[in-house]
């Protein structure tokens, strides 16, 4: 036997949506995300073209037996920690406090239309 899951009061969250709070929330995030989001494919898509198409180059020998494509290799898990380590920062700056706002404005209107 299924039960039918509660009704959601979706208005707040629509009305939510189209604040002008929420649209320069969308628009910081983006701010971030979209450049970090090419920069690192485009230094992935420079890590497996050289694999591919510059293979002495990156067979080149810099100490011992680690070569180029070990280091670039290794500077792509680098540039993912480093890349969540900014997000977090730029998140805590410009996205939290207002993310925060926004979420006790909704949980105040769903408080209020529950009564």
């Amino acid at each position: 036997m299924t039960t039918a899951p509660p009704h959601v009061n979706e208005e707040p969250y629509v009305h939510a949506q189209q604040t002008p709070e929420f649209a320069g929330l969308r628009r910081t995030l983006r701010r971030f995300v979209f450049p970090m989001t090419v920069a690192f494919f485009l230094w992935y898509a420079l890590y497996v073209l050289l694999s591919a198409y510059a293979r002495d180059f990156m067979s080149i020998k810099v100490v011992g037996n680690i070569n180029v494509a070990l280091i670039f290799g290794l500077l792509q898990f680098v540039t993912t920690f480093l890349i969540a380590w900014l997000y977090a920062r730029f998140a805590d700056r410009k996205i939290d406090a207002t993310a925060e706002a926004i979420k006790a404005q909704v949980e105040a209107e769903l408080e209020g239309g529950a009564k």
